[in-house]
Order: structure tokens, then sequence, then C-alpha cells
């Protein structure tokens, strides 16, 4: 394809966006008014769904299947960059410089570590009753063990990062979602619906139906392709050398 005719794409996608955009807006309600129609049927079908966290009602019930399209965007982007980053001929691995850290920074990470960890679980648990879920937990708790990286070193965070193993819960996390999709299906109704199990008792950490579940394997694939993503990363600019003359 020539550069003229991508260009000649780009502004006939470009101007068409541009016109729906406008449409759009034109269309929206006034500024600051008291009318707020889909925020009063999202606060009734989260309350319906024993749902307390209403953000967590919208993106793992009412819209579960945009959610499903946000946490595949991200299985692809990893999938991609662990291809594009992969070890090549010219290219060869060697053993890290053990990091000199300092002792007040070391502690502080070490420190850190399990209760950021505890705390990333703890956003996810409880996605359906507090702010927070799968998302927002999952980058917290892969995020904890890269402390270790900050006050230990490379070959601490190796031996506590088998990445092989994050990939697959990478995968199982994104399958899981997938499958509870299709139990919906099964079961007679939609998919991604929320009808198979009891909704609970509301605001405890059985209520919600098919929330939790959800937001329990957005939250395994969400960290596990956070750490897989910076273990590509880190290998380029640890680990991996040219060759001498490349």
């Amino acid at each position: 394809m020539s550069r003229r005719l991508r260009l000649w794409i780009l502004t006939v996608g470009g101007l068409g966006f541009a016109i729906l955009f406008t449409a759009a807006c034109l269309r929206l309600p006034d500024f600051g008014g008291n009318s707020h129609p889909y925020g009063d049927r999202a606060v009734g079908a989260a309350l319906a769904h024993h749902t307390a966290n209403v953000v967590s009602a919208v993106n793992f019930d009412q819209r579960a299947f945009d959610t499903l399209g946000e946490e595949t965007i991200l299985f692809a982007a990893v999938l991609g960059t662990v291809v594009l980053l992969r070890q090549t001929r010219d290219e060869r691995q060697v053993r890290p410089t053990p990091a000199q850290i300092s002792v007040p920074i070391r502690r502080y990470a070490l420190t850190m570590l399990p209760v950021t960890l505890l705390v990333g679980l703890y956003v996810v648990v409880h996605g359906q009753l507090s702010p927070g879920g799968g998302f927002q937990g999952g980058v917290v708790a892969a995020t904890a063990l890269h402390l270790l990286y900050i006050g230990a070193d490379y070959r601490a965070l190796e031996r506590i990062r088998p990445v092989g193993l994050y990939e697959i819960g990478d995968a199982v996390g994104e399958g899981a979602y997938l499958v509870l999709g299709i139990a919906g299906l099964l079961g007679g109704s939609a998919f991604l619906a929320n009808t198979l199990i009891p909704y609970g008792t509301f605001n405890t950490l059985a209520s919600g139906g098919f929330v939790p579940l959800l937001n329990a394997a957005v939250g395994m694939e969400v960290a596990c392709a956070v750490v897989v993503l910076l273990a590509g990363f880190l290998d380029q600019a640890v680990e991996i050398e040219k060759e001498a003359g490349t």
C-alpha cells in the first residue's frame, strides 16, 4: 500500500469520525442538568442485582461484554509485546550485575511489598462492594512484586516471578471470563447474563451474582499481564545484550 493511499484512508476515516463525533456532541444534554437517566438506571440495576459498587455493576453486569473487549485488548497487547521483545539471534542473555541498594530504600521496599500485595488483593476481592476492582487491584498486586526489584535486585525478582506461570495465569484469567459468559448461554440466557447464581445478601462478599467472579477473573488476568509485560521490558534492559560487533 502506497503512502498516498494510506493518507487517503486516514483522511476518509478521520472525516467520518469527526462527523459522527460532532453529531453525537450536538445531542448531548446540557451541562449541569438535573436529568441523569443513565445514572438512575445504572443505580437501579445495580441494586436489583445486590451490587453495592455501581461502577462494578456497570463493568461486570450491565456492560460486561464491553469489559471483555477491554480485557482482550490488554491480553493482545501483552502477547504482541512478548513476540516483539523475544530474544533474537544477534542477542545474548547475560547475568545482571547485583545492584547496590541503600538500606533505607531496601527496608521501605521490603516492608511495603506485603502491604501493597495485600491492598491489591483486597481491592480485587471487594470490587463489588467498594471503589476499585479487578483492573485496579490487578495493577496494584503486580506492582507489589516489583518492589522486590527496587528493594533487592533483579535476581530476587526472578525467583518470585516465573514468567511462564504468569503467562498461564494471564490466559486462564482471559479464558475464565469467556467461560462465565458461555455459562450464561448454556443456562438458557444471554452471553455474560448475570442470571445463573443467586445474588446473595446486599453488601457482602458473596453478593452480586456473577460480578465478583468476573471481577476476580479480570484481576487475575490484569495482574499476570502486567507482570509479563514488565518482564519483557526488564529482560531487554537488564539481561539482553547485542553480540559484539553487531
